[in-house]
């Protein structure tokens, strides 16, 4: 196999770091460190497990796979292979983690294996473990939107129907889930106990798009990072009433609240990370925009250290523009595909960053 594409990767990673001294905006925050992965697949979410200091990667496609790192020196110390997923999560207490494969995919959090495949509906895709009682949440674009499983021994306690695509959920750990609605400019309030929606919280006002929602639980406040507007609004979790709402890049895939620094976090596409910080439950301000390699748009928090971790790669040129029959290009105005044409990633070049003060 050739080596090129891996030295492009590290090329590549080499002269972000050093134009990054120079961008980095002023501000607290910056990339600590890019560490080359490497590998074959796509990528899709990151989450951290800061109690057994590790860190889940999941890769897809034919080649997919659960990567396992250090959080602390980024090393892979495990690995579940034959699974092509979005993300996975852990359950401290079960010593239990699944992935949103699909079948849904059980695994030891210990020895990383196998312990079991999981038939839903749907197409897992998000997903949330709350600690509160135990179970494993999977979020589906498609009905149902959201299936619950318990931690324990994978069984599936029910399904919630919220009425859309489900982005991001949160816990507060007492018993309610919030869930934004990407394609409804809502978040979703479940009881976490009948797992029924007991409301609805309508946001279309400030924006829409939202895919990225973080919480803080001890104050009840929502951060909804939204992509119509590039903006996060901000809201009472007790009832929905808005509070303010704040700009952000272009994106957002993700948000995560930090309750030992009062920040909430929103990564995006274009190559930022926003910083909010919260003053008070009623104030609220950009802190820093954070310059990351583009792409990195999903994240995850090491409240041990409180550094957040997100992940991208590298990616060659767009595909030319589709041309006609007769080899011209289609005129304006006429049909395009729904989905707009994507970069190819450059193999090898996956990478797992770190931001920090």
């Amino acid at each position: 196999m050739s080596c090129k594409p891996l030295v492009v990767a590290t090329l590549a990673v080499m002269l972000f770091l050093a134009s990054l001294a120079k961008a980095q905006d002023s501000g607290p925050y910056k990339v600590l460190r890019i560490q080359l992965v490497g590998g074959d697949g796509g990528f899709d979410y990151v989450t951290a497990d800061p109690d057994s200091r590790n860190l889940y990667v999941a890769r897809s496609g034919p080649a997919g796979h659960i990567g396992v790192y250090n959080l602390d020196t980024l090393a892979q110390v495990g690995d579940i292979p034959g699974v092509s997923a979005h993300g996975a999560a852990v359950d401290a207490a079960t010593g239990h983690g699944f992935a949103t494969s699909k079948p849904v995919t059980m695994f030891d959090s210990k020895t990383f294996a196998i312990l079991k495949k999981i038939d839903v509906q749907g197409n897992p895709d998000g997903y949330l473990n709350d600690s509160y009682n135990h179970r494993f949440y999977v979020l589906s674009h498609s009905a149902p939107n959201i299936t619950v499983l318990d931690d324990k021994d994978g069984s599936i306690l029910g399904t919630i129907d919220i009425g859309g695509a489900p982005e991001q959920a949160v816990t507060d750990g007492h018993g309610k889930i919030y869930v934004d609605i990407e394609d409804k400019a809502a978040v979703a309030v479940i009881d976490a106990n009948t797992m029924k929606m007991i409301g609805r919280y309508d946001v279309s006002s400030k924006g829409g798009g939202c895919a990225g929602l973080a919480l803080d639980a001890k104050n009840n406040i929502l951060f909804a990072s939204c992509r119509d507007k590039k903006n996060m609004i901000v809201l009472s979790a007790t009832d929905g009433q808005i509070i303010t709402d704040l700009p952000i890049g272009n994106g957002s895939d993700g948000a995560i609240f930090n309750p030992a620094t009062m920040e909430a976090f929103s990564s995006q596409g274009d190559g930022t990370l926003t910083v909010v910080q919260e003053n008070s439950p009623t104030s609220f301000s950009v802190e820093q925009t954070v310059t990351t390699p583009a792409r990195a748009k999903v994240l995850t928090l090491d409240t041990k250290t409180n550094q957040i971790l997100t992940i991208t790669a590298e990616f060659g040129p767009l595909p030319s523009a589709p041309t006609s029959a007769a080899g011209t290009t289609p005129p304006a105005g006429a049909p395009v595909s729904p989905r707009s044409p994507r970069a190819p990633m450059i193999p090898h070049s996956f990478q797992i960053l770190v931001i920090g003060k």
